[in-house]
């Protein structure tokens, strides 16, 4: 692909108020899933959740790309298309999740680095030969907590992960894939929004020194970070408007205006959570890239409730996902309310 398509192939995904979904859970993940739900994790089950997601009806409005599992990008829907040509002859975009997890960082306790490189470039030849456009890697960054609260991050988990991403995104555009970089640091902690910030600045700033350093096209990535936002532990809870604030002065501290596009994580958030902090982070006027969504769990937890793994509640689920998808483009916009979920759902 060549630099102008990667470029265009990035914007698209950012483009009209859309966002991406994240349908790129593991094995383990997704059985964990299914069993909210009670229901196995098998190839099928696992098969016909994600074609119910994928087929909901004017999902292309809301939604510009969706991000794949290694299994998924090599299933079909029901009537016997690829999962990866059924999204694009909607006109959205599949993508694939081409890391394989977090393992503990040897000499760094409590700090984890993402594996994946070894034979990447293969894997992405034949993800572009499956229909893949965009690729994604996460690495997980972690707030520490009691006597760690002010050891971790430490600069050599930051550092390896950055390299790591780096390393990923260059892969990537070689292939003529849009990298995804997702450096997650977590909300788990007992953190308040001030140390959030702190460690979302460390990261942000080694892992574009990283992506400079190993000649990554920015025009030609997403960046796809946490919100900076108090940790689940804390006793003081930021307001949206704070999480907006405190977003804002830390990407324009660290992301270049290069870069098309910020897609956020929704973290654990709740549902209603990551929209109301995404519509206050767009809120604030114009920034220099677009901020949008890619969320998993948030656009997704409703949907997988409502279908509960039956063939007769395909309809349900999938006005779910068209809600909470809707909603979130609103966000992106700037024009979302709480009232729209009650009058989404009468709709």
């Amino acid at each position: 692909m060549a630099t102008s398509e990667l470029h265009e192939t990035a914007r698209a995904l950012v483009a009209d108020n859309k966002g991406i979904l994240a349908a790129d859970e593991s094995s383990g993940t997704i059985e964990k899933r299914f069993d909210s739900i009670e229901l196995e994790s098998t190839e099928e089950n696992r098969r016909a959740y994600r074609d119910m997601l994928f087929t909901t009806p004017g999902l292309e409005d809301f939604v510009s790309g969706v991000i794949l599992y290694d299994e998924t990008i090599r299933q079909q829907s029901s009537d016997g298309t690829p999962f990866a040509k059924l999204l694009a002859d909607r006109g959205i975009i599949p993508g694939i999740k081409v890391d394989t997890g977090a393992k503990d960082l040897a000499g760094a306790p409590g700090e984890k680095v993402t594996e994946g490189l070894d034979g990447l470039r293969e894997r992405l030849e034949e993800y572009r030969s499956l229909g893949a456009r965009f690729a994604k890697w996460r690495a997980v960054i972690t707030i520490g907590t009691g006597a760690d609260s002010s050891a971790i991050p430490t600069a050599y988990c930051i550092e390896v992960n950055a390299q790591a991403l780096a390393r990923y995104a260059a892969l990537c555009q070689e292939q003529g894939l849009v990298p995804i970089v997702e450096p997650e640091v977590l909300m788990d902690a007992d953190n308040d929004i001030a140390t959030c910030y702190r460690a979302t600045k460390r990261t942000l700033h080694k892992t574009f020194d990283e992506l400079y350093h190993q000649r990554v096209d920015l025009e030609g990535m997403l960046l796809k970070p946490n919100m900076v936002i108090s940790g689940k532990g804390s006793p003081t809870q930021a307001s949206a408007a704070e999480v907006a604030e405190w977003t804002i002065r830390c990407f324009r501290e660290t992301v270049p205006a290069a870069v098309p596009g910020i897609v956020f994580l929704s973290g654990g958030q709740s549902d209603e959570q990551a929209s109301e902090n995404l519509n206050a982070i767009n809120s604030l006027g114009r920034q220099p890239w677009v901020l949008s969504f890619s969320y998993g769990r948030a656009l997704q937890a409703p949907a997988l409730k409502a279908w509960g793994g039956s063939a007769d509640n395909v309809e349900a689920g999938q006005s779910f996902l068209a809600l909470r998808a809707r909603c979130n483009s609103a966000a992106v916009a700037g024009r979302y309310s709480a009232d729209m979920e009650e009058l989404a759902r009468s709709s």
